[in-house]
């Protein structure tokens, strides 16, 4: 083949081969010509990439925290996120470079600053008055490791306790560390002969600031008192603490123990606890002390001014509860709720109305962390009901197994699928509003629709509204409800091929204009759905049955029997020889015994009532072949217009009309090629070895898979690749990459495997002349459209062009019926066409665009009720196909060209057609391999967006190919990536980054300038709550709160400077400063004058705040005053 320069034009006269005719030529040179007329807008400077938001529940949380006047809740997890919610709609993801586990947050309250505690003995002060928080400081311990954090609230000074025992005390405002140390020795004294272990709690008395609560884990708590460096009270438990919490009234605090037990302690009887209790804990007769329980790992003691106060608990239950689900306890008065949870509680807290800690504390809400869900309960509510959570949570309800995304939608789409979503919401929620509020909404600069859709393991698909950077679930499509699920595992049917979530979504394809719907799920089932707003009952499921064959063309055959020859080249086969089953098959064996005409998954014969929606219009299953089991579906794609669904796999394609239900093809991948195949191909019999897998597609072991590896879930556990330097692993790893883009398995095979089979390889360049004879050529892309088939095509016609891992191209024509009735009466005849193309690598993506280079998309029917009888449809229907514009003469006809765009996991092609002479190649990578490629249209044009292996994202001109951006993002270190990376209109983009979120980017210039005020506003000015009234007798007798004067005793003066080798201050980037430096490129000016106008801004807040502060002091103190000489007026000295 001849290699052509990327960036000219090829003269059409010089690419003709000397066998082609003179009119071919003419007609090249005339598509060379016109191929000069297109103009190209896009440039590199309309692409930039950035990340823009991330969605979904923080991966493996480990630490909460809220604000109660700014109203927003952090979590932080074991990976070093940091995620802020506020109202529906705001929220916010940062990540602390180190990547340590957060163990604790801290809110600064009303400050917009929050304090973040690592694993790594790092404390980070964050600075949430900008829409993109930052880091300020950061402070390093060297030689403590830091186990519990404390801020006063509307102090400056935060406690850290550590593992030593020892607490240093920091300000939060330089991030330096005080002189004033705690050591453990001194506040424990001669009460215990042993270390008394790390730093499990520390909180100042509500009613005196300038008492220390420490709690130790042996079980020792100490009162220290702040100003006399000694501790007043020690209290000794023989069981170990995990928790202490205050009385409002500074008088007793709640510990929670390790053998499920509350003791309650007077802060002046340090020799007993007061009460003890266990929640859990049977009462056993003759007095004897309950049975352990679990321990308690967290308790609240919150008051309240109208009744008894509430005890709130995690963890306690009694050990002979088995398989019990975790509970959080809820014990007021002597009333005792015990609420159950679908995960482990991580870490829970209770809202209440006021920050003060010496106020009645009026709880309101408890928000319950859990592993894998956020649960706010209603406290105030009979039954404690959950309020319905707002932010999009569940998208890892059940693990997602692919998604697509889909942006410019028709605008009527999002309306119909909530209309429809709104009917499955669940009942029983408290009537209140979601109690976190905080934040504003940015402005809204974007106003096109776009939604992703969601394939899980469970076999549920879920429409998500993603429009202007906020994520909505819209309606949720419950797939696996056509099949009769097994009662238990005896009784499950051993023609699974796959040991656990058979109806695991793999592929979807999705017509946003017809609305139609058609999913392929791991058993080897592909199902259509239409779209109705009228509730039907279905009496029969439409199912199909397909036999879809690898050759077979051994001399020896499986049964013994004489196996008919292969359709001669060139004719195909004849699909009537294929018999489609519209009922469940009968025949489950063959004559010796093997499995065989049986489907992976048994459809219901019951009446299936379904609700408006997306309602099942065909069911297609592939059946076992004389023992073994069908292989997985590799690529699927739905037409409206012409009421075809096609799907391909390694042993090749089908394609059915899902109007007639009828299988139009069903053909080998070889017998595709008829006379034309150029390789040669080693002849097998189907069971002579086993499939290839499709191993490694989930993320337990991401390294070397071996058999009898089996895949528990599709998202579980987020491994890296072996880091061994054994090339070959790397090599096995991303040759599973491949198989996962293709395949996106969630699960293995259950046969056992040939391991040569699981890494795949095999050679794909054009010029191979053999082919491993363990591998089979799949089909990797299909795609419908309206173009020239063969050279000599004077207009365009509707066809399927066929893409296979070999890096073939092939194209079937449609002969379709004329629409009304008889489209339903005549059938559709399928032909291949003798057109093959070749490219280097398997085929991911085509399209087509016309002479002006804008995409000719594929022909589609316009949505409408199936449900509902309308007279005019029978002459509309005629009409409904889009057909490509071509003009009636035909000498124009000849010059109407088109081009297809082909793009292979090497390389890119642009090539004219009808003559199908290549104008533009592109080799993207050579070391690596493409992932994803995307054909999309940005600022009114469109161009080839890649995703590579080795983390660049690339995008190309259209036709020309020009490269306008190379990024490096991000390696590809689990196959989830790969499996779930997808790129859409607009400079859209999205994959999942964890098994529960998804992170979306964009690539254009345009959106990242947007960004900053399409975000939501975390800090809003709130005036801090009044303090409580200490009352006149409280005032007199000094029985109210004891404010300390923390400078005077933590400042430099009074207790010095910390050792330097203790802890080092890190400046952090965050803040306008940090922003500064970072401002930089074609948008630095821009970006600079901004800055320096929020910079301006923020002073001139600031000043505005001080001085009315001061009006405000200044007209309390005139106040005072006047009324101190009212007062005083009229007495006498000796009065006073």
């Amino acid at each position: 083949m001849r290699k052509f320069n990327i960036r000219k034009v090829l003269d059409g006269l010089t690419a003709v081969s000397s066998a082609a005719s003179a009119s071919s030529a003419a007609q090249q040179q005339q598509a060379g010509n016109r191929e000069t007329e297109i103009q190209e807008t896009l440039q590199s400077e309309h692409f930039q990439l950035c990340k823009t938001v991330r969605h979904g529940f923080p991966y493996q949380p480990s630490a909460l925290a809220f604000d109660p006047v700014q109203k927003i809740l952090a979590i932080g997890t074991q990976t070093g996120a940091l995620r802020l919610f506020g109202r529906p709609g705001v929220e916010c993801y940062c990540q602390h470079d180190s990547g340590a586990a957060v163990i604790q947050l801290q809110f600064l309250i009303n400050e917009g600053a929050l304090v973040s505690a690592l694993a790594d003995d790092t404390l980070h002060l964050w600075n949430l008055r900008q829409k993109r928080p930052a880091i300020l400081h950061s402070l390093k311990f060297n030689r403590e490791r830091i186990t519990f954090c404390h801020l006063p609230f509307q102090s400056k000074w935060l406690y850290v306790g550590t593992e030593r025992g020892n607490i240093h005390i920091v300000n939060v405002e330089s991030f330096t560390l005080s002189g004033y140390v705690i050591m453990w020795n001194k506040a424990i004294e001669l009460s215990s002969k042993s270390h008394p272990g790390p730093v499990v709690h520390i909180s100042d008395n509500p009613m005196d600031e300038g008492k220390l609560l420490i709690g130790f884990e042996s079980g020792t708590v100490v009162l220290w008192d702040l100003k006399s460096k000694k501790a007043d009270y020690r209290y000794t438990h023989d069981e170990a603490i995990h928790s202490v919490a205050w009385h409002h009234e500074g008088k007793q605090f709640i510990c929670s123990h390790s053998d499920g037990t509350l003791t309650i302690w007077n802060v002046k009887s340090p020799t007993k606890p007061f009460q003890t209790i266990t929640p859990h804990g049977k009462q056993l007769k003759d007095g004897k002390k309950p049975e352990p329980c679990k321990p308690i790992l967290k308790v609240e003691y919150k008051t309240t001014r109208a009744g008894e106060p509430f005890i709130i608990l995690s963890g306690g239950l009694s050990y002979d509860t088995v398989g019990r689900r975790p509970c959080l306890t809820v014990m007021h008065g002597k009333s005792t709720a015990v609420l159950e949870m679908d995960y482990s509680i991580v870490d829970f807290l209770t809202l209440c109305e006021t920050p003060y800690p010496n106020d009645f504390q009026e709880p309101y809400a408890v928000v319950v962390l859990l592993e894998k869900d956020l649960v706010l309960i209603d406290l105030a509510q009979n039954g404690y009901p959950i309020f319905e959570n707002p932010y999009p949570l569940t998208i890892h309800e059940s693990p997602v197994t692919c998604c697509e995304y889909f942006a410019d939608c028709p605008v009527d789409l999002i309306p119909a699928l909530y209309s429809v979503g709104a009917r499955q919401k669940r009942q029983g929620y408290s009537k209140k509003e979601w109690p976190i509020s905080g934040g504003n909404w940015g402005l809204i600069t974007q106003s096109y629709p776009e939604i992703i859709i969601t394939g899980h393991a469970d076999g549920s698909i879920k429409f998500w509204d993603a429009s202007a950077i906020t994520l909505q679930v819209l309606y949720k499509l419950k797939t696996a409800k056509v099949f009769e699920k097994s009662r238990n595992k005896d009784d499950r049917p051993n023609t699974d091929i796959v040991d656990e979530d058979p109806y695991a979504i793999q592929i979807i394809s999705w017509c946003p204009e017809s609305r139609m719907l058609c999913i392929a799920g791991v058993s080897a089932h592909v199902i259509i759905y239409r779209f109705s707003k009228q509730e039907v009952t279905t009496e029969i499921i439409p199912m199909l049955e397909v036999r879809l064959l690898y050759e077979i063309n051994d001399t020896e055959s499986p049964d013994g029997e004489q196996v008919p020859p292969l359709p001669t080249p060139g004719t195909g086969s004849n699909p009537q020889s294929i018999v489609p089953q519209s009922h469940p098959s009968t025949s489950s064996s063959s004559s010796d015994g093997l499995r065989d005409n049986v489907p992976c998954l048994k459809v219901k014969n019951s009446p299936l009532k379904q609700s408006p929606g997306y309602q099942i219009e065909l069911v297609i299953q592939l059946v076992w072949v004389s023992g073994e089991p069908p292989q997985q579906i590799t690529s699927l794609a739905v037409n409206s217009a012409y009421g075809l669904v096609v799907f391909g796999n390694c042993n090749g394609i089908a394609m059915v009309d899902y109007l007639q239900k009828t299988v139009l093809l069903n053909l080998g991948t070889i017998e595709l090629y008829g006379s034309n195949d150029p390789y040669r191909r080693e002849p097998r019999s189907p069971r002579k070895s086993r499939q290839p897998s499709g191993a490694g597609l989930c993320d337990i072991n991401e390294g070397t898979t071996v058999p009898e590896d089996r895949c528990k879930s599709p998202t579980s556990g987020s491994g890296s690749p072996n880091n061994s330097d054994d090339d070959q692993k790397m090599n096995n790893f991303l040759e599973k990459a491949k198989m996962s883009r293709k395949l996106s398995l969630p699960t293995e095979l259950k046969p056992d495997l040939d391991v040569k089979d699981n890494s795949f390889s095999r050679s794909r360049s054009s010029s191979v002349t053999s082919i491993d004879k363990e591998s089979r050529e799949a089909i990797s892309a299909l795609h419908f459209c309206e173009t020239f088939t063969r050279k000599n095509d004077t207009s365009p016609s509707p066809c399927l062009w066929v893409g296979t891992t070999l890096g073939t191209v092939l194209v079937i024509v449609l002969n379709l019926p004329p629409g009304g009735e008889q489209r339903l009466l005549q059938p559709v005849i399928v032909s291949p066409s003798g057109t093959i193309l070749r490219l280097k690598g398997a085929i991911l993506r085509m399209a087509f665009l016309d002479t002006t280079g804008s995409l000719v998309p594929p022909a589609h029917e316009p949505w409408r009720e199936h449900n509902v009888p309308e007279d005019k449809d029978e002459k509309d229907k005629s009409k409904k196909r889009r057909p490509v514009s071509v003009s009636p003469s035909s000498s124009q006809e000849i010059s109407e060209n088109q081009y297809a765009v082909i793009c292979s996991e090497k390389q890119a092609k642009v090539i004219s057609l009808p003559s199908q002479n290549c104008i533009y190649k592109q080799n993207i990578t050579e070391t690596s391999f493409v992932l994803r490629g995307d054909i999309v249209s940005l600022s009114n044009s469109i161009c080839l967006a890649c995703f590579c292996a080795n983390g660049h994202i690339m995008t190309f001109s259209l036709p020309s190919l020009r490269p306008l951006l190379d990024v490096y993002y991000l390696p590809l270190t689990n196959m989830r990536i790969a499996r779930t990376f997808c790129f859409t209109n607009n400079g859209q983009a999205l994959y999942l980054v964890s098994p529960t979120e998804i992170q979306r980017l964009t690539y254009s210039q345009e959106t990242c300038e947007n960004l900053q005020e399409m975000l939501g506003e975390l800090f809003t000015p709130v005036e801090t709550p009044e303090a409580p009234n200490r009352g006149f007798f409280k005032g007199l007798f000094g029985g109210g709160a004891q404010s300390l004067d923390r400078e005077e005793l933590f400042g430099e003066s009074a207790a010095g400077k910390a050792s330097r080798s203790l802890a080092q201050h890190i400046p952090g980037p965050g803040g306008i400063e940090g922003v500064k430096g970072a401002a930089s490129g074609v948008v630095g000016e821009l970006a600079r004058a901004r800055l320096a106008l929020d910079e301006r801004g923020q002073k001139l807040g600031e000043l505005e705040e001080k001085t009315a502060a001061m009006l405000y002091s200044a007209d309390s103190f005139s106040k005072h005053a006047h009324e101190m000489m009212l007062k005083y007026k009229d007495k006498k000295w000796y009065q006073f």
